[in-house]
């Protein structure tokens, strides 16, 4: 998704991961390589390792699924792909942030990085 808006993969994103199986397919691993684009993964049963994942997975859990019932997989695919797209990305505060939306955080970086 961060390629498709951006019709290019993000250059330092590195998406981190639990070790679920569409995490550790070799679908994933072919597309990063692809990109050139690492996948940071957790050790199995060190939950420290992957925090900011599992905090993002607990709010896409508690402030959108756990709100809605939906009676096909295309209504949770569909959904939740428009909840990060029209509020997590662009409307969400985040404290770790700095109180910015990870949009407006990665245009702050951006226009920083260009500056320097």
């Amino acid at each position: 998704m961060a390629a498709a808006t951006r019709g290019t993969f993000p250059a330092g994103v590195v998406p981190h991961a639990d070790r679920g199986t569409q995490f550790t397919s070799q679908k994933l691993a072919d597309h990063m390589r692809a990109v050139q684009g690492t996948v940071s993964m957790g050790r199995a049963g060190v939950c420290w390792d992957n925090a900011m994942a599992q905090s993002y997975w607990a709010t896409l859990k508690t402030e959108y699924y756990d709100q809605r019932a939906f009676t096909t997989r295309n209504q949770v695919y569909t959904g939740v792909a428009t909840w990060i797209e029209y509020f997590y990305n662009p409307r969400r505060i985040h404290t770790s942030l700095g109180g910015r939306s990870p949009i407006e955080y990665e245009r702050h970086q951006a226009a920083w990085t260009t500056a320097a």
